[in-house]
């Protein structure tokens, strides 16, 4: 018999008659963050409460060898001894899901980070898996990001999943929170998953802002918390993504960053023995990602867009992660370390981004102006450095002349403030009139 109620959220637990001592184990061995208990069984996902009273730590079960399970924790081990009581609750995590949840900014468990009433709603697993590739409808309607180079160059649908590769420092999250602010979705799902604790409250006042958040659920598990929370933050944030989906709404769902997601991973797949393979990487890595990524796009009723932030170290965007994740969504947006040191926001580097759906939501029109912009961007440079030293005589080539003639204007339409919000058809006029001069 279960003898507590336990709210799914991991919120805690409260005794409501003697505990059933022959359903615990005891812990048996704490390794770094893995805890080793025997004297009871469990499966792979079950919760289980390690202690007593106050001092008691929710777990999780994500791994066995004969008869020792091993737990990995939600929180700090402090309080936890040799012999400590390890209760099975027979129950998987859930988040409790509704549209009370716009506005509010939920830890990884699906809490309010501030604390406050028990949570309400239809309760939904973190775990599904993704919808059947044959009841997903096509992606054919655009999503207008409210972002100038998205919209022209990388045109996105309803459904469709990009990635946005960068290195540190170049502008992901004021890019998130200018698209979060300016999308057409009926409402956004932003996951911040190791997070610097102070970037937290900056994203929700300065790249956010108080209208983004009205239409938004923020879900937020610093890089100061266990590897578990942050791969439940991950995890929560996509099953609320996948409630309003379900409810036949258009989401965009924001994940910054899906690095530290696959580094919680490997955390957890190292503590409990697995091999590390890809440089450092367990085998488990590169399982889950394509689980989680997989989870977003149509489904038979609304959609999810998803953009998923992808750190790349020392900007090598073929670094076994970035690699994995360019191949498995349907685009790339790269952010250019170069034009970002040129002052030039949103530093993306259209050239090297790809958006695999915008020749089929495009209209020819449109698919022409920017392929003329392609060309001229790229012969410009090719012949940069030439054009820098001024070793480029004018008039030796018609392309190159246009080029240095029009770049800098269609560069100059892709700039844009941070809280400036452009239209496509807007945009694009602005576009044709850069081509024009």
């Amino acid at each position: 018999m279960t003898i507590y109620s336990y709210d799914f959220t991991g919120v805690g637990a409260r005794a409501k008659e003697k505990v059933n001592w022959r359903s615990c184990g005891r812990v048996t061995e704490v390794i770094g963050l893995t805890v080793e208990a025997r004297g009871f069984r469990a499966s792979i996902g079950e919760l289980c409460r390690i202690g007593q009273g106050e001092q008691s730590v929710l777990a999780e079960v994500v791994g066995f060898s004969g008869d020792k399970l091993f737990l990995f924790p939600f929180r700090s081990l402090h309080g936890i001894a040799p012999g400590s009581v390890v209760q099975p609750l027979r129950q998987r995590l859930m988040v409790h899901c509704g549209d009370h949840l716009l506005g509010q900014v939920l830890d990884g468990l699906g809490r309010p980070l501030l604390g406050g009433d028990a949570p309400v709603g239809h309760p939904y697993p973190l775990d599904q898996s993704p919808p059947n590739p044959l009841v997903r409808t096509r992606v054919d309607s655009i999503i207008e990001t409210g972002v100038k180079a998205i919209d022209l160059f990388l045109t996105a649908g309803n459904g469709q999943r990009l990635g946005i590769f960068a290195g540190s420092g170049v502008g992901k999250s004021t890019l998130l929170g200018m698209i979060a602010r300016g999308s057409t979705a009926d409402c956004n799902v932003i996951a911040l998953v190791g997070e610097r604790g102070r970037e937290v409250r900056d994203f929700l006042e300065r790249d956010l802002g108080p209208e983004g958040l009205k239409r938004s659920v923020v879900v937020a598990a610093t890089s100061d918390q266990s590897a578990l929370m942050r791969i439940k933050s991950a995890l929560t944030a996509t099953a609320i993504a996948e409630f309003f989906r379900d409810q036949g709404k258009n989401v965009l769902l924001l994940m910054d960053s899906v690095t530290r997601f696959a580094m919680s991973q490997r955390e957890v797949g190292l503590a409990i023995g697995e091999p590390p393979t890809t440089r450092g990487y367990p085998p488990s890595v590169f399982a889950l990602l394509p689980k989680l990524l997989e989870r977003s796009g149509t489904g038979e009723r609304g959609s999810i867009t998803a953009l998923y932030t992808v750190l790349v170290e020392g900007d090598d965007l073929n670094e076994p992660i970035a690699d994995t994740v360019r191949g498995i969504l349907d685009g790339h947006i790269v952010l250019s370390r170069k034009l970002a040191e040129r002052n030039h926001y949103p530093s993306i580097d259209v050239l090297q981004s790809v958006s695999r759906l915008a020749t089929d939501l495009a209209n020819p029109d449109h698919l022409r102006i920017v392929s003329q912009c392609r060309t001229l961007l790229a012969v410009y440079r090719q012949n940069e450095d030439l054009i820098n030293i001024g070793a480029y005589i004018k008039a030796s080539s018609r392309e190159i002349d246009e080029a240095i003639l029009k770049v800098p204007q269609i560069m100059e339409v892709l700039a844009q403030g941070v809280e400036e919000r452009y239209l496509l058809e807007a945009a694009l006029e602005k576009l044709k009139i850069a081509l024009a001069r």
